[in-house]
């Protein structure tokens, strides 16, 4: 595997916790998660539409978020997502499943 195709992979394992950890605190359309995880990670991460999209939809059918379309004055309708309760749920076991694994990483990795 490619140091791209591992990149790819890391980012594919780690997206659902990505955008359930940006509908935490408030609800959000699909844009500006976008945006957010391109600017807090520094360029480093970017969902492309096609594959954004999708993933939210799939956070949608399984209950983790839910969406509704908001219009407003001078905007293009856009569809704003929130956690649900089992979304907080699968977010707090998905962000503690990270940080075991991102230690256990360390571990081996910064002491070969």
């Amino acid at each position: 595997m490619t140091t791209s195709g591992f990149e790819r992979e890391l980012k594919k394992g780690s997206a659902e916790l990505l955008l359930l950890s940006l509908v935490e605190q408030r609800a959000r359309h699909g844009y500006e998660i976008g945006k957010l995880i391109e600017t807090r990670s520094r360029g480093a991460l970017r969902f492309n539409v096609a594959s954004l999209y999708p993933l939210l939809y799939r956070l949608e059918r399984r209950g983790w978020i839910a969406g509704r379309w908001v219009e407003r004055a001078g905007e293009r309708r856009r569809r704003y997502y929130k956690l649900t309760h089992e979304g907080r749920k699968t977010l707090a076991e998905q962000r503690s499943a990270w940080v075991n694994f991102v230690a256990a990483m360390r571990q081996v990795t910064e002491h070969a």
